[in-house]
């Protein structure tokens, strides 16, 4: 029953119920009032206007006119109607249906409402006392209680309508309780099956778009991105254990068959070299790591400002022109000037160099390399690196920017697969998206880039929301 009582649905039932009740008082408390005014404005004017009717009588015919006229009314209207009495200056009733004077009516002329003895019993009434010339009194009035009955209707209709709000609100406690128990009862089995493990289970959403609908296509894009970045985890995971284990092997039997062989000093200071060489991949493989993780989590926000685009461009391919003749391979640059982005220009001239750095390693003998900065129709900014070497074959376009994921043409090459991933990683931080694309021959990759301005109020954006999640955390 107390896990009844203290349900969400039973609480917000109870509110509106309240909050009928409180509707119900304002409307019918002005209602009260005005009857109440109206009907004594009106019940006042009506004895006014009975009183100058008898005065005038009496003003045309005298005290015995009056007093037949009087005694002729009382024999016409009905009884407990109305109240009628003329007296002498003396006090001796003249005509009327009140035997005597009452009692407590006060001596001023004016309207009153006392208890009055009417036909034996007692009763409010209002009566309009007036003092005729000759020292005559008037009494006339009427029994405030014929209009009980209506005021008796009135407090039953407002206790009528304060009955069907009370059921309907709880019935709609109750109808509400079962509603909510029911998708409640569905979220938690849900949740429970991810908390056992199966990250695949999402909650139910029905096709009304309420509120529950809204909160459980949230939740289930928040499950999504948590079984990603599980699975992502999972994958990394897997990969860093078979991508070191060849460099840590390879390091190892060498430094093995150092111990073991004892070569001269020249072939062991060679041997260490390799060694070293391979501890520095290693420790490659792991700042890339390091850095894709402060990409993900956002850490590098703090740092951006505006940067132009293109002049970072133009230094990454005047840095690789000379591995680039090495290579017997040519290069060309195009750009519009000066272009502005807001990031971090540490994340961003690395990305533009692996993009050139890959095409490097792929393009044979003789190729082209193109570099190139552009705006888009949207307002984004297109950092373009395009060569003429193998490409990436279609199949394997989705997985290239996989941490780890080395296609077919990769096999030969010295890397360990994680240069698309950081270039992706960068260009989501910054709003964008990195796109890969045949060049016919070759591979087209572009770096999408917001500009300052729509970086500038997605980064205050962001700001604001972590504010938030402070704020929230501290309350």
């Amino acid at each position: 029953m107390t896990r009844v009582i203290r349900s969400s649905a039973v609480t917000l039932a109870i509110g509106y119920v309240l909050l009928g009740i409180a509707a119900l008082v304002l409307f019918a408390a002005p209602l009260r009032y005005a009857w109440q005014a109206t009907v004594e404005d009106f019940r006042i004017e009506l004895l006014e206007e009975d009183s100058q009717r008898l005065a005038e009588v009496f003003r045309l015919r005298g005290p015995q006119g009056l007093a037949d006229f009087i005694k002729e009314r009382v024999g016409m209207q009905i009884a407990g109607e109305r109240i009628l009495l003329l007296t002498d200056p003396s006090g001796r009733v003249l005509a009327g249906n009140v035997p005597s004077w009452p009692r407590g009516i006060p001596a001023r002329p004016g309207t009153y409402t006392l208890p009055v003895d009417l036909d034996g019993r007692r009763s409010m009434a209002s009566i309009d006392r007036t003092v005729l010339p000759g020292g005559y009194n008037l009494l006339v009035g009427r029994n405030v209680e014929r209009f009980a009955p209506l005021e008796r209707r009135f407090w039953f209709g407002l206790g009528a309508a304060l009955a069907v709000i009370l059921a309907a609100g709880l019935l709609g406690a109750i109808l509400i309780r079962r509603a909510l128990l029911a998708r409640i009862q569905s979220i938690q089995q849900t949740v429970a099956a991810i908390v056992r493990g199966d990250l695949s289970h999402r909650l139910a959403v029905r096709s009304s778009g309420d509120e529950l609908d809204t909160l459980s296509q949230t939740i289930n894009r928040l499950l999504e991105q948590i079984e990603q970045l599980v699975h992502g985890v999972a994958n990394v995971s897997n990969s860093i254990a078979h991508d070191l284990r060849t460099p840590l092997a390879e390091l190892r039997s060498r430094l093995e068959e150092l111990s073991l062989t004892r070569p001269p000093a020249e072939e062991a200071f060679a041997e260490i070299d390799a060694a070293v060489a391979d501890v520095d991949g290693v420790i490659r493989i792991f700042d890339a790591l390091l850095r894709l993780a402060e990409i993900d989590a956002g850490m590098r926000r703090s740092g951006f400002v505006e940067v132009d685009i293109a002049d970072l461009a133009a230094k990454a391919v005047e840095f690789y022109l000379p591995a680039a003749e090495l290579q017997n391979l040519s290069t060309s640059f195009r750009d519009q000037g000066p272009v502005l982005v807001r990031g971090d220009r540490v994340l961003l001239a690395q990305a533009i160099n692996n993009l050139i750095d890959n095409a490097l390693k792929y393009v044979a003998s003789g190729g082209h390399i193109t570099v190139e900065v552009t705006r888009r129709a949207d307002g984004s900014v297109a950092v373009i690196v395009a060569d003429d070497g193998p490409g990436i074959p279609d199949a394997e376009k989705p997985k290239a920017t996989q941490r780890f994921f080395r296609g077919d043409a990769s096999r030969g090459t010295p890397g360990v697969g994680l240069g698309l991933s950081l270039v992706e990683a960068v260009c989501k931080l910054h709003g964008g998206a990195l796109e890969l694309a045949d060049n016919h021959p070759g591979l087209r990759a572009q770096m999408i880039i917001q500009p300052a301005a729509a970086a500038a109020r997605e980064s205050a954006g962001e700001r604001e929301r972590q504010i938030a999640r402070a704020a929230a955390a501290a309350g």
